[in-house]
């Protein structure tokens, strides 16, 4: 991914999800995966896919299940 299209998804992630502490770093090696943090924290991955002359950006985001909160208290009946 060029320096170019790593601030055009950033700049589309920000925006789309209302959060600029959202940051792209680039991948270490060419093909590699860009990791996307918000606030510092690593928040997932982000894959560049060209297939017949079209692009595509994924965003996979990584939940540990550590980071979660307790489920809320279930009412019985």
């Amino acid at each position: 991914m060029s320096d170019t299209e790593i601030a055009r998804v950033q700049m589309y992630l920000r925006k789309t999800l209302g959060n600029q502490k959202i940051v792209i770093e680039p991948p270490a090696k060419a093909g590699q995966s860009a990791e996307v943090t918000v606030d510092g924290e690593f928040f997932g991955t982000l894959n560049r896919d060209e297939d017949e002359g079209e692009i595509s950006y994924a965003l996979n985001v990584v939940i540990l299940e550590e980071d979660l909160p307790e489920p809320p208290a279930i009412p019985r009946r």
